[in-house]
């Protein structure tokens, strides 16, 4: 049967879906995907992965999706970031059968993606793209799909997308920010750049951007004319946001709990989620803040969401009759509802500092100003200079690592084959070979094992010889017995 494609594609396999929850790393796990599907997500992705690692390492395959089988959650895409076509392919080859859709990252605008080149740094290079996405389209046997970002120019925006298209993307989800904006200065994303986009190409289109409420939802797919829309930040906040509801908090917490306890996954998720969910809560009871950041166990999270949740009751039994909610919120803190991220101005008020450039910085300099003054490091970079004044990080003084020939990991600086360990130990046992720079000696081990059987060999045939030896000895003298 040949793969759906466009339209039919969403219509059938995605069956129409309008609510869509983003893919975010650490955060869009299978626990966290069955929550929101339950209060009426109708399409999820799983967190990017990197498909380099996925290719090649077979835990992390399980980890992230083989152990993760789940009639409930499909429809599923599975999101990669890649910057090779051949490793992407094979990354999708063995990831196809476990969902409805392969989607390329060219939407992520971390420093991480800058330092591996890939995300929304990939966005000027539109030969590279291509070529993914057509070999991708003719390798894999379910739809190729794009998530991206957008230019400051429309017309710009515009031609991507129809590049993009043209190349074999069957479904384009529009992230209506640039990648210069994120953090305290993402701003308003731009509903009109995903307009654009709408009109101008045949395949779906997902909204992306400035999605708090259900309400934020129909009137994007409104004004956009988008098949659906997808929401990160405000899904965290609150996992009922498509069904319209607001929620209190502990019941969210408390299923997703339960269900993390069906279907585990690391600690540090659950924290996350924890801190998104609970986050006006967590500004009026500092000290369950600091318990719930320091707790080593899922029975600890759970005692911890306990005491927040007899911590609210107490307060909603001494209410009086007409208070309104602080702190300019709209609904009462236990009760889930957005998050609006501070600008620039807020955040300099919120780290008490001024409005000048050091405050607009925050709580993190921008790596690029990495260059040893005090004043410009993080927190972390701070306590390692006082530990060593020489210390520098300016990143021109780091050492250049060369990559290893097969993986563009650092390789050892004496591998014989110019490799990392990984890929050395992978080769040198294919050809039993050695490699001092890495410990590996399967050559060596090898010939041991052989002059080990050998001698073993001999040892058996010189007993052998002595018994044949002895047994001829033996009969001679009873020869000689019965002549006598």
């Amino acid at each position: 049967m040949p793969k759906l494609r466009g339209e039919a594609f969403w219509r059938e396999t995605l069956r129409s879906a309008h609510y869509v929850v983003a893919p975010m790393v650490d955060q869009s796990e299978l626990a966290w995907r069955l929550l929101s599907r339950r209060h009426g997500a109708q399409l999820c992705y799983t967190p990017m992965l990197h498909a380099q690692v996925f290719l090649r390492d077979a835990n992390y395959r399980r980890e992230n999706l083989y152990g993760e089988a789940c009639p409930e959650d499909r429809p599923l895409i599975v999101q990669f970031c890649a910057n090779d076509p051949e490793v992407f392919v094979q990354a999708a080859l063995l990831a196809q059968d476990y969902c409805d859709a392969i989607d390329l990252n060219l939407g992520c605008p971390q420093m991480i993606a800058k330092r591996g080149h890939y995300g929304a740094f990939l966005q000027e290079e539109w030969d590279l793209l291509q070529r993914m996405i057509l070999l991708a389209n003719e390798k894999l046997s379910v739809p190729i799909t794009c998530k991206i970002r957008v230019f400051p120019e429309i017309d710009k925006t515009v031609k991507y997308a129809q590049m993009l298209e043209k190349a074999g993307c069957q479904l384009l989800t529009v992230h209506g920010r640039t990648k210069e904006q994120k953090g305290p200065l993402a701003g308003v994303a731009s509903w009109e750049h995903i307009q654009a986009v709408r009109k101008a190409v045949s395949i779906p289109v997902f909204a992306n951007g400035n999605i708090q409420c259900l309400s934020d939802v129909e009137e994007c797919i409104r004004k956009t004319g988008v098949h659906g829309v997808m929401s990160a930040e405000g899904n965290l906040h609150n996992p009922a946001l498509f069904e319209g509801r607001n929620p209190l908090v502990w019941e969210m917490a408390e299923e997703y709990l339960e269900i993390v306890q069906k279907y585990p996954c690391p600690l540090s998720y659950v924290r996350a989620h924890l801190f998104k969910l609970w986050h006006h809560t967590l500004q009026v009871y500092q000290q369950l803040r600091e318990e719930l950041a320091k707790v080593k166990t899922l029975e600890g999270i759970v005692d911890v969401n306990r005491e927040l949740k007899l911590r609210c009751q107490e307060e909603i039994a001494n209410q009086k009759e007409g208070e309104k909610p602080k702190e300019g919120l709209p609904f009462f803190h236990w009760i889930c509802q957005p998050y609006i991220r501070p600008g620039p101005k807020e955040r300099c008020k919120e780290n008490g500092t001024r409005g000048t450039e050091k405050g607009v910085r925050g709580k993190r300099a921008l790596e690029e100003d990495e260059d040893g003054n005090s004043e410009l490091l993080s927190k972390n970079k701070q306590k390692k200079k006082l530990r060593n004044p020489n210390k520098s990080f300016d990143p021109s003084l780091k050492p250049k690592y060369a990559k290893c020939d097969q993986c563009g990991n650092p390789k050892g600086n004496k591998c014989v084959f110019n490799m990392c360990r990984g890929c050395c130990k992978k080769r040198a046992f294919k050809e039993t070979a050695d490699c001092p720079g890495h410990g590996l000696l399967f050559k060596t081990k090898f010939e041991k094992s052989l002059l080990w059987q050998s001698s073993q060999r001999a040892i058996q045939n010189a007993e052998i010889s002595q018994r044949r030896d002895a047994d001829v000895g033996e009969t001679a003298v009873l020869k000689e017995a019965d002549d006598s």
